[in-house]
């Protein structure tokens, strides 16, 4: 069977199975997880503390995303041409120095700049951790993308009970500082225990024949850019991008804007991240069994769906259906990053894997400056539930979209 001679020739070279690096892999997206799913509660706490208004931190969130997004290509360039290791060291030093920069920091621009180098950190750690899954696993892309991305949004599901226990308008306004500096020391710890680990196949590790893995030209980042499909992908994963960063950095807002109970936020910003990350799991291994644009459609239309109810069940006062509504939208928008690395890896070959996957994924700082910024100032201009239905409708058109979608021709 394919499976079974990549497993005995990466054990080869290895000398262990390479689901320990995929282990590696999820362990280190699931510490640098909280930046992106964790925020939304941490917004309130340090805008009390710092004496401003919330609303002026919206802005954090889209830096965020640009800087995480944005050093992808240089990085998995980087990675590409020499490995993994180096430049994950650098990332537990960025990721676990980010968080303990915000913990000291006083004013907005210190802020910021600690939650840009911890950006850098996590973009670093992710680019590493799911192209450890397209290069040893071109038999199981999916789900092996699927397992280490599900981590990086289930992992903080953990933490984000801990983080509101800790941060609430009844307790100190500085109390958030000793949860951001565990945080900072659990996220470089695990880093760099993943650095140590992680490393790349040699060239030409798989078998003649290798029926599993990608059998056209191997397209460099240069060739990427020239195919009609590369750019349909960029459109449509900006729209999904931005529609799902929406609902993850406003959904604690939203709800009190709605007045609904304390712990209907709680619970939705609790289960959105559990959500994503089995979403991801879910769908990155059933797309290894369907068509893979096919698979896209779906859930993407699925995504506006959800995001249909959850304006629905909000207005209506229906926090139990709000809670669903969250559940099931982030559940279809989060393999987005399991389904796009995988079908690059489909249509372009795996051997520039990290630079072509990181193009791509560069569509998530126009997504992030749309579910950050833009929605920000949309909710004072069209309204709260409108912005909502809004995103509905941009993930549902990429749906329809997808199907569009072919492989390229040499």
């Amino acid at each position: 069977m394919p499976d079974a001679d990549h497993a005995a020739r990466a054990r080869a070279h290895l000398g262990f199975s390479r689901w320990w690096l995929v282990l590696a892999a999820a362990a280190m997206m699931a510490v640098v997880g909280p930046y992106q799913y964790v925020w939304s509660s941490l917004r309130e706490p340090v805008a009390r503390h710092l004496g401003i208004e919330a609303a002026a931190l919206s802005t954090v969130f889209t830096l965020f995303v640009v800087v995480q997004a944005g050093s992808q290509f240089p990085v998995g360039w980087w990675r590409d041409r020499h490995g993994p290791r180096g430049v994950a060291v650098v990332a537990a030093f960025l990721a676990g120095g980010g968080y303990l920069g915000l913990s000291v920091a006083r004013t907005v621009w210190q802020l910021y700049l600690a939650y840009a180098l911890g950006a850098l950190g996590v973009g670093i750690v992710y680019t590493v951790a799911v192209n450890t899954a397209l290069k040893w696993f071109p038999d199981r892309r999916g789900l092996t993308a699927g397992a280490g991305t599900m981590a990086f949004a289930a992992g903080s599901a953990a933490l984000v009970p801990y983080v509101r226990a800790n941060t609430g308008p009844a307790l100190p306004a500085d109390a958030y500082v000793g949860v951001l500096r565990t945080l900072g020391v659990l996220v470089f710890v695990v880093v760099l225990g993943g650095a140590l680990v992680l490393r790349d196949p040699p060239a030409g590790w798989r078998s003649a024949g290798d029926t599993a893995a990608h059998t056209g030209p191997q397209f460099s980042w240069r060739e990427l850019i020239h195919t009609w499909q590369f750019w349909l992908m960029y459109v449509v994963f900006v729209a999904v991008s931005g529609a799902g960063l929406m609902l993850t950095e406003k959904v604690v807002s939203y709800a009190a804007h709605l007045g609904l109970a304390g712990g209907i936020a709680t619970a939705a910003a609790t289960l959105l991240p559990l959500a994503g990350g089995v979403g991801r799991l879910v769908v990155g291994g059933v797309s290894d069994r369907v068509d893979r644009t096919t698979a896209m459609a779906a859930t993407f239309t699925a995504v506006g769906v959800g995001l249909f109810a959850v304006a629905f069940f909000g207005v209506r006062g229906d926090g139990v259906g709000f809670v669903v509504a969250v559940v099931a939208a982030t559940f279809f928008w989060s393999p987005q990053y399991t389904l796009f690395p995988s079908v690059v890896g489909d249509y372009y070959g795996e051997q520039h894997s990290s630079a072509n996957y990181a193009l791509l994924y560069s569509g998530k700082v126009w997504g992030g400056v749309f579910g950050g910024t833009v929605t920000g100032a949309l909710v004072g201009s069209l309204g709260w539930t409108e912005t909502f239905l809004l995103g509905g409708v941009l993930a549902a058109a990429a749906g329809g979209a997808t199907l569009l979608l072919s492989p390229p021709d040499g």
